[in-house]
């Protein structure tokens, strides 16, 4: 049996509503400064309506498989690359609270995977470091905490969805450069609009 459905002239053709978009934001931060960044890239996302959630690496084990819509990694830059128990071990000694030398970013990607079952083409991808201003700028676009991340995520079956950012701290343990704060929740925002096409 034929069932037509008739629409008025002039009306819009009813769309069943769209389920709202979700991220979740993973981070590593030595001395706080990459959690402040996260928060505003968080917020950021959350101002353009997609469901996000932050989780800190070192109190939170990977999930089995991520389900969100869009991963975003955020970790702080050491020796030109994430950091390792080496590294970490070195920002204690510097004044990190010691439960932070435990485990970071690159251990949470070892055992993180796209769950292709609800995203079959994989999960998009994004990252940003912190990073002291007096490191080289020109190295930016090859070094750092973000490109690593991706490269290590890229391995584990996520799907690039923007090129790395950088954000900077005065010195090795902060604070943040002026506008750093504002310029992170832009970029959520801009990852949001590219998440939900608009």
């Amino acid at each position: 049996m034929l069932v037509l459905l008739l629409v008025p002239e002039g009306s819009a053709v009813p769309h069943p509503p769209t389920r709202p978009r979700s991220a979740l934001v993973v981070f590593e931060s030595m001395f706080g400064n990459t959690g402040h960044l996260t928060r505003a890239v968080a917020a950021g996302l959350r101002g353009q309506g997609v469901d996000t959630l932050t989780l800190d690496v070192a109190i939170a084990a990977p999930p089995e498989r991520v389900t969100a819509d869009l991963l975003v990694l955020g970790a702080p830059t050491h020796s030109g690359s994430l950091s390792d128990i080496t590294t970490r071990a070195d920002a204690v000694r510097q004044g990190a609270s010691s439960d932070r030398m435990i485990g970071g970013l690159r251990e949470w990607l070892v055992h993180a995977h796209p769950d292709t079952a609800v995203h079959p083409g994989g999960v998009p991808v994004a990252a940003f470091d912190c990073r002291a201003h007096r490191l080289d700028p020109h190295r930016d676009a090859v070094d750092g905490a973000a490109p690593s991340a991706l490269a290590m995520a890229g391995l584990q079956g996520f799907v690039p969805h923007a090129e790395p950012e950088v954000f900077y701290v005065r010195d090795l343990l902060g604070p943040l450069a002026p506008g750093e704060m504002e310029r992170a929740a832009a970029w959520g925002r801009r990852l949001a609009r590219a998440l939900v096409g608009v």
